[in-house]
């Protein structure tokens, strides 16, 4: 295995120990209080456990990611278009946002460059959830002299100077650098996040 792919991995699983151990740790504390309530606060006890049934449904959904993103093949066989289609689709299941898509691809892109713009996109998405509290985002994936990738949010933003490997832009930035390409950056608190990444393209054949 090379050294993104151990990283990726070591990142997966301090993600796993650090949101999905908090959320089983919480509803594990929602049940014991319910239990003790169940008889003279029923009430409150049933409240208990809808907030409980509520953090199963999360943990479930962070390990379907987690699981999703150990994937070897990640694309599993779709085009690019398909699979990032998959990531939105997932994306407004959790949020209620439909991201907004401009995608001009072609399938001679290698397999390679194509499952790192997956994985910068997906990174992209998991951050926009967890840390944005943004109402619109789009994706722009374009091919040129590069394929260039820009993912747009309207969230909070954040110090750049301050997260510089944070929310997932370190594993982001590596992906790009390795290929040879180039990433940056555009936040600062309250005018959202934009990302840019550009592939150099390597052809399948």
């Amino acid at each position: 295995e090379d050294i993104a792919t151990l990283q990726e991995r070591n990142r997966i699983a301090r993600d796993i120990h650090d949101s999905l151990g908090h959320s089983l740790t919480v509803f594990n504390l929602h049940l014991e209080a319910a239990l003790r309530l169940w008889e003279s606060e029923p009430t409150e006890a049933k409240e208990l456990l809808q907030e409980a049934k509520q953090l199963g449904s999360t943990a479930l959904k962070e390990v379907r990611q987690s699981v999703a993103t150990l994937r070897s093949d990640p694309l599993a066989g779709r085009s690019l278009e398909a699979a990032i289609a998959s990531l939105t689709e997932d994306f407004h299941k959790s949020t209620g946002i439909s991201p907004t898509c401009y995608l001009n691809l072609q399938e001679s892109i290698s397999t390679e460059v194509k499952t790192a713009a997956y994985r910068i996109v997906q990174e992209a998405l998991t951050n926009i959830y967890k840390y944005a509290q943004s109402t619109e985002v789009s994706i722009q994936i374009q091919m040129g002299s590069n394929l260039g990738l820009v993912i747009q949010d309207n969230g909070q933003g954040f110090n750049l100077e301050q997260n510089t490997t944070g929310f997932g832009l370190q594993g982001m930035q590596e992906r790009t650098l390795a290929l040879g390409g180039s990433f940056q950056v555009v936040t600062a608190p309250g005018v959202g996040c934009k990302i840019i990444a550009k592939l150099p393209i390597m052809n399948n054949g």
